[in-house]
Parts: structure tokens; C-alpha cells; sequence
């Protein structure tokens, strides 16, 4: 019985080791497709004022602890906040009143794919901003950090719409 046990741990080591080699393609509990296209422009959020958004109008956001260099927020996180990923050799077009020198890519664990960036922040969006032009997660403190919306010269506002007349 000892012997099928033993058998039977290593069968599942086996498994999870093999299983985490997807991940690489992306993530395998929270499959995601990056997009063949993508448009970063500026749309007007009351209380904040133009900020960056995605080409459909909604909001995008950024997370400090990506530290302009790196995707930090997968699996769960990025259900919350999915990035702006596009597949492999697309470039992120800019629209009106965006640096196209401000707008480059990372690699996107999610996808496989990469991530859009603006000044170097990843950018991702929110959720529960079910309409373009809403803000709900502006300076909301989720996984670890605030997530703060970006100017057009790709500077964090750290705002609180609620505190905003």
C-alpha cells in the first residue's frame, strides 16, 4: 500500500510539474488572448480630467509595484485588472493628444503576448469600469497597491475622485 501511495504522489508531482510548463503560454487558470490591434488615447473623467484609455474609451490604469519595468499583476489580479495585451510584433497605435515615443510593450505572463505601456507603466483596466469614461478604480488599494489612472505625459494621478469637488 506504501508503494501505491509513493506511486501516486510522484504521478501528481509528475502532473503539476508538466502543467506548469504552460504557463509560459500564458496563464493557465485565467486564459486571456491578446488583441491584434490596440489604440491608447485620452478620454474625460469628471473629477480627474483627460486620462489615458483604450480605443473602445475605457480607462486604463497603473500599478506601482510594476515599477515601469515589469507585469506584476497575473492569475487572479488580472481578472480584476487585465491588461491591455496585444499578440507578438503589434505595435500599440496612439490616438489624439498621445506620445506615440511614450507607448511600448513588456512581455504579458497572462498571454504570452505583451503588455501595452505608456511612460513605461504597464497598463491595465478595470473590471467593474463597465462603461467607457468611469473611473471606479482610481486610487482603490487592491492587491497590495493603489491603482491610479495616467496623464497624457504618463504621469500617475494620485487623486481621489471622491475627494474632488
Amino acid at each position: 500500500m506504501s508503494r501505491r501511495a509513493d506511486a501516486a504522489v510522484l504521478l501528481l508531482a509528475a502532473v503539476a510539474v508538466a502543467g506548469c510548463g504552460e504557463a509560459a503560454d500564458g496563464d493557465p487558470v485565467l486564459p486571456q488572448d491578446a488583441a491584434a490591434a490596440a489604440q491608447v488615447e485620452l478620454v474625460d473623467v469628471p473629477g480627474l480630467g483627460p486620462v489615458l484609455a483604450d480605443g473602445d474609451g475605457f480607462v486604463l490604469y497603473m500599478f506601482p509595484p510594476d515599477a515601469r519595468a515589469r507585469v506584476t499583476c497575473t492569475g487572479p489580479c488580472a481578472g480584476s485588472w487585465p491588461p491591455l495585451a496585444v499578440a507578438d510584433g503589434v505595435t500599440p497605435v496612439a490616438g489624439d493628444g498621445i506620445d506615440p515615443e511614450l507607448l511600448s510593450t513588456l512581455p504579458d505572463p497572462n498571454t504570452g503576448g505583451h503588455v501595452v505601456t505608456y511612460g513605461g507603466y504597464p497598463l491595465y483596466r478595470y473590471a467593474s469600469d463597465v462603461d467607457p469614461g468611469t473611473a471606479y478604480g482610481q486610487a482603490l488599494l487592491l492587491n497590495g497597491a493603489p491603482w491610479y489612472v495616467l496623464d497624457a505625459a504618463g504621469q500617475p494621478l494620485t487623486t481621489d475622485p471622491e475627494a474632488t469637488p
